[in-house]
């Protein structure tokens, strides 16, 4: 089994691999900087051990619980036209879900990180289809 990585920043992890361009293309949209100044500390995971994993399989890999909050490039992030990323709580409510557009990592992965807000304050800001596109009024 592979260990996943502790260092600065959080994991975006790819569990498909059925699109190299988006899978790019989510990374580079992922690390963008925000208008303040905001960038999101990522380090890109792209192994094939890691294809089609479920959210409680990559949480379960060693080294997991390191992290605040793990980021999964699935299926559903390389088939949707707004590429959402699946953001996976590891804190106080491990397993709970949620989806990030890449334009708004960093704000999540850098609240998140310094643990400046909780998981569930995006959860409850995301829009009625489970997607956080940003708060009210930053958009």
């Amino acid at each position: 089994m592979s260990i996943l990585p502790e260092l600065h920043g959080s994991l975006l992890i790819r569990t498909d691999f059925s699109d190299d361009d988006v899978w790019e293309a989510v990374c580079a949209a992922s690390v963008t900087t925000s208008p303040e100044g905001f960038e999101a500390h990522l380090l890109f995971i792209s192994d094939p051990a890691f294809a089609d994993l479920t959210v409680e399989q990559v949480m379960a890999l060693p080294g997991a619980r390191h992290y605040n909050a793990l980021f999964i490039v699935d299926h559903v992030t390389i088939s949707d036209r707004e590429t959402p990323i699946l953001a996976v709580d590891l804190n106080r409510e491990p397993g709970r879900t949620l989806r990030v557009i890449p334009a708004k990592m960093q704000s999540v992965e850098n609240n998140l990180w310094v643990t400046n807000m909780d998981f569930s304050e995006f959860v409850d800001a995301a829009d009625p289809d489970g997607v956080f596109r940003g708060f009210a009024g930053t958009r």
